[in-house]
């Protein structure tokens, strides 16, 4: 892979995306970041590390009608005094995503980051899913779930998950509009869904080589 491509994984709970994308970038040799962004975060912010971990991934409710009356606020983490404290770590972490990004080729998992990265033209934005009993399995003998409530954090993880997306990319999570690959991981396994999105990176810097060599 070209050490500018970025990868952004979107995935249900319970689905393997988080270690999908850890495959990928080891599997490339570039940076990954899920929880490691919590720890650019803290040093960027000065914010402590539980303030991020209690508020990561989970929306609040001004942040659309602070943008509204002052935009530029996304180009930086300034000027957000007055703001949630969802906001503040949203917009800490959406600089932080951007600052990764620029430095060449990566793994994001969640975060908005295939949103956050859409005006990028070495972005690929991926979505794993998978069948409820794989995610069960996996919520039980990977996160230590009791299997009587399984499906109940499972339903709940996906919703945060989903009205974070909704609240601040404008749009519907999951949808495959939104991603330029989706995959069901239960239906060919994590390794093979490394290997899948291997591939299409490779077709899809061929593509991008050949079009700027026009």
């Amino acid at each position: 892979m070209a050490k500018n491509t970025v990868i952004t994984i979107s995935r249900q709970f319970g689905s393997g995306g988080r270690l999908i994308g850890k495959k990928l970038a080891e599997k490339f040799g570039v940076p990954f970041y899920d929880r490691e962004l919590i720890e650019l975060a803290v040093e960027e912010s000065g914010f402590s590390k539980e303030v991020f971990e209690k508020v990561d991934e989970r929306a609040s409710s001004s942040l659309l009608y602070t943008l509204s009356v002052s935009p530029g606020i996304m180009h930086g983490v300034t000027g957000m005094a007055d703001l949630p404290l969802n906001d503040k770590v949203f917009l800490v972490q959406t600089k932080i995503i951007k600052d990764v990004a620029a430095k060449g080729g990566c793994v994001i998992v969640g975060r908005c980051a295939d949103y956050i990265l859409k005006e990028y033209h070495n972005v690929v934005n991926v979505f794993i899913r998978s069948n409820m009993n794989d995610r069960i399995d996996r919520a039980t003998n990977v996160y230590k779930i009791s299997m009587n409530n399984a499906s109940k954090e499972i339903q709940k993880m996906d919703k945060k998950r989903a009205n974070y997306y909704s609240f601040y990319a404008h749009s519907k999570w999951g949808v495959a509009e939104n991603y330029d690959l989706c995959i069901n991981s239960g239906r060919i396994g994590i390794d093979q869904s490394v290997q899948v999105i291997a591939d299409y990176v490779e077709f899809f810097e061929a593509a991008r080589k050949a079009h700027q060599d026009k």
